[in-house]
């Protein structure tokens, strides 16, 4: 048995009146999906536990079949694991974010004007990270650079006394409550300063302003916490696996849990990544392994850019260019699969920010399921079918225990 699990981060959303009152992804072009859906296992599954925020760290370890209560300590340490960065004991990691900050002429406010600067490039990204870096690491902070606008900060000590914000749910808001917060604390009030003139001065950013795009005039840091301590899959649910994604949460995930990340050339986390690559890359990873999970970032960026033209856009990539021929090349294998087709959460483009909802689901297995759901896979039909088949799955390790052995 071959299993395969495609997420497409941030899918779900609310019914938008420029698509006709229909939700991206009841608009897009799905037929992949769709086809799995009439034909699999729909249920709904709460990747999220209450009292955790709906973030792609909880939710993608809630789908890995772990429970966030016993194993989740933050979202940076497990891009560090992705990173190579071991954390020692004494040690914290915070996500790091190039943003584009709009400070007020007297500087009595701060709003965060778009906080992937653009979405800028990994190439720009790692010399403006680089450069804070040279003047700013010490004894006691060092960074990493990352993917994109994503990179890394690590702190030795005590955890200071800060509760910073994922930046992305803060879009044209005014932020200056929360950037205070990093003021107060003497250390980080001094990184800032300096880290924001060596911005603004870089050649990089004064290229991109010339060019009219979003400068990464800024640092902004959340998501602390230190290393986490996690069985891997394979002694949990005995099962070997590979894991595809552009993004450094993903890969952490997938190195903390024991998953072979697999690296593909191309893959950005937008909706110009390689998704060939990813589809091409999962397929050969399945001749050896048991396993393979399979990422898409682009639904969820989109969701925070608010942008619904782009949430279409990757929803029908991620249907065309990831599950068709990834279930193409299963059938080709000839052996019994299982695919499951999912959101870790959902990021309506109303909101530009996450929701804990239950997640629509789909297991597919080559060999039949007994109540297939009969109809498109799409937010609402999910909903029907389960208030008939009753299958709300009320955690991750639920789901996952029912997608590996076929029962919960």
């Amino acid at each position: 048995m071959k299993y395969v699990l495609l997420i497409g981060d941030g899918m779900g959303d609310l019914p938008i009146p420029a698509l006709d009152n229909k939700t991206p992804l009841e608009y897009a072009a799905t037929p992949a999906m769709d086809r799995l859906a009439m034909e699999g296992e729909m249920l709904l599954v709460h990747t999220v536990p209450d009292g955790f925020p709906p973030g792609s760290d909880v939710a993608n370890l809630s789908l890995l079949g772990y429970e966030p209560d016993k194993y989740y300590t933050g979202r940076a340490p497990l891009e560090a694991a992705s990173m190579g960065v071991d954390l020692a004991g004494d040690e914290i990691a915070f996500r790091c974010n190039l943003v584009t900050l709009d400070h007020s002429a007297d500087g009595s406010s701060v709003g965060m004007a778009d906080y992937s600067a653009g979405h800028i490039s990994t190439e720009e990204a790692r010399e403006l990270i680089n450069a804070v870096a040279a003047e700013c690491n010490t004894d006691r902070l060092a960074f990493h650079p990352g993917v994109s606008y994503r990179h890394l900060m690590v702190w030795k000590g005590s955890s200071p006394r800060l509760d910073p914000v994922p930046p992305h749910d803060y879009t044209d808001q005014d932020v200056t409550v929360f950037y205070k917060q990093y003021l107060a604390v003497p250390e980080f009030k001094e990184l800032l300063e300096k880290a924001n003139k060596i911005l603004a001065d870089h050649p990089v950013n004064k290229a991109r302003v010339a060019s009219g795009k979003n400068p990464a005039n800024g640092l902004w840091l959340w998501g602390a916490g230190r290393k986490p301590k996690m069985e891997f899959i394979k002694d949990r649910y005995g099962v070997s696996g590979s894991l595809i994604s552009a993004v450094d949460l993903l890969k952490g995930l997938g190195v903390c849990s024991g998953l072979e990340v697999v690296e593909v050339e191309g893959v950005t986390g937008y909706i110009d990544t390689n998704y060939e690559g990813k589809a091409e890359a999962a397929l050969y990873a399945l001749r050896d392994q048991d396993l393979v999970v399979v990422h898409v970032e682009a639904p969820d960026e989109a969701g925070h850019q608010g942008s619904t033209e782009d949430k279409v856009q990757a929803i029908t990539d991620f249907d065309g260019r990831i599950v068709a021929p990834i279930v193409r090349g299963l059938e080709e294998l000839g052996e019994p699969f299982r695919v499951v087709i999912t959101m870790d959460h959902y990021t309506p483009i109303s909101r530009k920010t996450h929701e804990d909802w239950p997640v629509p689901m789909v297991i597919y297995d080559s060999r039949g399921v007994d109540s297939p759901g009969g109809c498109g896979y799409t937010e609402a039909n999910v909903k029907k079918v389960v208030q008939v088949n009753g299958l709300e799955l009320q955690s991750g390790a639920q789901f996952f225990k029912r997608f590996i052995s076929g029962s919960s």
